[in-house]
């Protein structure tokens, strides 16, 4: 879906259920409370708790053997003392040992087998993992990250994923649109969880900041949509989207009747104002109990119509909207101009023009 900059404001509507598996999670996001609290260890701290596990299971295998030094033998001939208690189990924990000290009891060989074996598979976990959580995944991921994002572009950008951020989403992905196509900054992590979890990238960052649109690869974006639940912070955003990507679409959430010149000033190519649309799809209702129902058919995927904005094809010109044979069009843009069916501009169309036309929904 694209967002012509060069067109008037359009509204919005709430997005329809999606099919699936993609329909459960987007549902859930944005009907149903999620408790989630974001991990607050840093790598510092995660790495002193896996050193401490290693120290405790090396500790318990040094108490062991302590006990039952006796059962244990020096092949040098001497006896077993602490220190020589100290290297066997570092050994036997760390490598296969080197055999000149040996268990030769019963219960020291148990031992061995059953308590310093299993010690022996867990710290070579422990200090596997912590090397791939520290060293290759941190490589991999910022390796692979870097290659995405110099591939991206064409993608819709969404600052914000609230409730109407969310939303939108939801109805981008119900029109067909690839998750991987979509990009969504927020600065509330268990936000971005809930996108990640539907293969949407993300980025952690305020978005009113130029470095964080950059990063999200604003400037080959085709579409941003600005929905972070304030008028102050959503015009701010539109600016700085101005500056960095001039042509790319911009829609945005408005509260306030009043600030929408602000927004539309700052660049704003389609205002969405949830206050008042809602006013004027109930007022509707005063016209028929059926027209709120079809205005909303008309905005969503969830009906038997949908609206779509094209470019007139070469046979279409010169003739008039309501010549065209096999479509029903609804609106005829000429640059930033709306022109109605029954307006004389839209009895000759010409090089340039785009139509909004009224077209069955796809099953």
């Amino acid at each position: 879906m694209s967002l012509a900059p060069r067109h008037p404001p359009h509204r919005h509507h709430r997005p329809a259920p999606l099919p699936g598996r993609l329909a459960a999670r987007a549902a859930a996001q944005v009907a149903r409370p999620r408790f989630y609290r974001p991990g607050k260890l840093g790598p510092a701290a995660t790495l002193a708790i896996r050193a401490a596990a290693v120290l405790v299971l090396i500790g318990i295998a040094l108490g062991g053997h302590w006990l039952d030094r006796d059962g244990l033998r020096d092949n040098s001939g001497g006896p077993i003392g602490f220190l020589d208690i100290v290297y066997f189990t570092v050994i036997t924990v760390t490598t296969v040992g080197y055999g000149d000290i040996v268990p030769v009891s019963a219960s020291a060989r148990m031992f061995d087998t059953f308590v310093v074996t299993p010690i022996r598979i867990f710290v070579f976990l422990i200090f596997l993992g912590s090397a791939y959580s520290f060293m290759l995944r941190q490589g991999w991921e910022r390796w692979r990250m870097g290659l995405i994002r110099r591939e991206l572009k064409g993608h819709v950008l969404v600052c914000g994923y609230g409730r109407s951020g969310s939303a939108a989403v939801a109805e981008l992905l119900e029109r067909g649109h690839a998750p991987d196509g979509i990009v969504v900054i927020d600065e509330r992590a268990d936000r971005l969880r809930q996108a990640e979890e539907l293969g949407i990238a993300t980025v952690e960052g305020d978005a009113t900041h130029n470095h964080v649109l950059s990063i999200a690869r604003v400037e080959t974006a085709q579409s941003v949509i600005v929905t972070p639940g304030r008028d102050d912070t959503a015009v701010l955003i539109v600016l700085s989207v101005r500056r960095l990507s001039p042509h790319a679409g911009v829609a945005v959430a408005i509260g306030e009747i009043e600030n929408e010149d602000l927004a539309r000033d700052a660049g704003a190519s389609i205002i969405v104002n949830p206050v008042s649309f809602g006013g004027q799809l109930l007022a509707q209702c005063t016209n028929g109990p059926h027209v709120a129902d079809y205005v909303a058919d008309l905005v969503t995927r969830g009906g038997s119509v949908e609206l779509r904005e094209r470019p007139v094809r070469p046979d279409e010109l010169g003739r008039g909207v309501r010549d065209l044979v096999g479509t029903q069009v609804v609106r005829l843009y000429r640059g930033d101009r709306a022109f109605g069916i029954w307006d004389r501009e839209a009895e000759a169309i010409q090089p340039g023009d785009v139509v909004i036309e009224l077209i069955q929904r796809a099953t």
